[in-house]
């Protein structure tokens, strides 16, 4: 990783007796996607609001490219922040909305105008330069407010849930334009979301929090392929949790009595959590010829749900819950119906075993 743009060292918040966010360790490297990824009150907005100054931080200690920022106030912090909410003044055009940051600091008309061309430039809307707010689209609103943002040329730019109001549709299309933004303008972006695919799209790191706690750091593949706690597995898209007990070397026993192969899964004795991914199973016909050294477990459809592109379905195999397994919707797979029998087939290299 480049040099770090943004550290945080033991940070914690408290609000009264609610400790918003607990010894949290962080480093966001100069120049990166960074994403604050968890549900509702896990502490990432209130991480982010410590970094732009709106909050400070209870205990520990927070640096912007080596600077302690101690009680320095947002506007005396090398940060700008755009919220979900645009908050453009309609009564002004797009240039003017984008430079009005600028002219109240006093900064030189002429550097206003060569700034403002720049960053809309950025955004790619330097051709609704002069439209006001109500002509443009939910997406070109949340450029301007990207633009005014960036026309103050921060070190780190903060985004908290920026896209949220956004329809589907729209909200896809500009993850995409978020990240080339990000590629184009250079600077460090630190990304707050609730919405796992924004992560994953977007991300060059991710960090999953919860209840105050950062759980896990890591690429987006490391945290989906990879996650370490039962927590970050079942949040990071879909996924099986099996519990087993461990039975020896490389070998666990399920609660249907079945002994499986589950690479260094711990103490004999232990139990222990399994995380599967639905798209890691496979379906076979009783008959069919499997891999040999794949896991089996013969089981029944209980439910087929058609998604379009692919086919879920759970499948009882005598555990305490049915498995879900997802298969791509194409015409050399197979596809099985209601009360058919199975055999749920895996590679054991795609269990991950997890901690509570």
């Amino acid at each position: 990783m480049s040099r770090p743009a943004v550290e945080l060292v033991g940070i914690t918040k408290r609000f009264g007796d609610v400790v918003a966010v607990d010894d949290l360790d962080l480093t966001v490297g100069d120049g990166e996607f960074f994403s604050l990824l968890g549900p509702s009150g896990c502490g990432k907005t209130t991480t982010l609001r410590m970094i732009a100054g709106f909050e400070y931080p209870t205990e520990g200690t927070l640096k912007i490219h080596g600077e302690e920022m101690g009680l320095r106030p947002p506007n005396e912090r090398p940060v700008n922040t755009v919220f979900q909410s645009y908050a453009l003044f309609p009564h002004m055009t797009v240039a003017d909305n984008v430079a009005f940051g600028l002219q109240m600091r006093k900064v030189p008309s002429a550097e206003i105008e060569a700034r403002v061309k720049r960053v809309l430039d950025q955004v790619q809307l330097r051709h609704r330069a002069d439209a006001k707010p109500s002509q443009l689209s939910g997406g070109q609103r949340q450029r301007v407010a990207l633009a005014r943002a960036l026309v103050n040329e921060p070190e780190v730019l903060l985004l908290d849930e920026p896209l949220g109001a956004l329809d589907l549709k729209l909200r896809q299309n500009m993850q995409v334009e978020l990240k080339e933004l990000q590629n184009r303008v250079g600077i460090t972006f630190i990304y707050v979301t609730h919405d796992q695919e924004e992560a994953l799209t977007m991300s060059d790191r991710i960090g999953v929090m919860d209840e105050g706690k950062l759980l896990q750091v890591g690429t987006p593949e490391e945290i989906y392929e990879g996650p370490r706690s039962r927590f970050v597995a079942d949040f990071i898209g879909d996924i099986n949790l099996i519990t087993a007990t461990v039975s020896g070397p490389d070998r666990v026993r399920l609660g249907n009595g079945q002994e499986i192969e589950v690479r260094s899964p711990g103490p004999v004795g232990e139990e222990v959590t399994l995380a599967l991914r639905p798209e890691r199973l496979e379906l076979y016909d009783l008959d069919e010829p499997m891999p040999e050294n794949h896991t089996k477990l013969r089981g029944k459809v209980i439910r087929r749900m058609y998604y379009g592109d692919a086919y879920f379905y759970d499948v009882e195999v005598g555990l305490d819950h049915p498995l879900e397994v997802k298969e791509e919707n194409r015409p050399d797979v197979e596809t099985y119906d209601m009360g058919e029998e199975t055999v749920v087939c895996w590679d054991p290299a795609a269990v991950n075993v997890v901690t509570d």
